[in-house]
């Protein structure tokens, strides 16, 4: 059976979402970065998602929203990956994953590895990728496994 877990939906007027945001915008840029090492790991892992689901997750739309817009840009800026003409497509996706990664915590009200996998569902139905559903195929398996025990270990946050 699984736990009851603090689940937040902290407005962006507070100083904690921004504080948080900002954990995950840096968490959001090292881990693409790190998954680059690896050959197209990028596109394999999908790293850019991660902190969008366990941000919108945890802690809300507007925390998963931030994440979801500045992770991408901000990789981009620095390290012009995602390439320019793939930001639209990966900072829609990733909108949608907030949006779906939200609305399934809320709905679930705790961490459930369901609620989990069908936000990851949600963002690839909005937007359905070929390439996320073969070659991402780990990367979604990540978001879904990964997502479930990073959050689980989050509980008591």
């Amino acid at each position: 059976m699984e736990k009851n877990v603090n689940l937040y939906t902290l407005s962006l007027s507070s100083g904690r979402a921004w504080l948080t945001s900002l954990v995950f915008v840096v968490a959001g840029i090292v881990l693409p970065q790190l998954c680059h090492l690896v050959p197209q790991g990028g596109l394999i892992l999908l790293p850019i998602y991660f902190f969008t689901l366990i941000a919108a997750y945890k802690y809300g739309l507007w925390v998963g929203l931030v994440t979801a817009v500045t992770v991408p840009l901000a990789n981009h800026l620095l390290f012009a990956m995602p390439p320019l003409m793939m930001l639209p497509v990966i900072l829609a996706k990733g909108t949608a994953l907030a949006i779906a990664a939200a609305f399934a915590a809320r709905l679930s009200g705790r961490v459930s590895l369901i609620a989990i996998a069908c936000a990851v569902a949600a963002y690839q139905v909005v937007f359905p990728s070929l390439q996320d559903l073969t070659l991402g195929f780990p990367g979604l398996a990540l978001q879904i496994f990964g997502g479930w025990a990073l959050l689980r270990a989050l509980q008591r946050v």
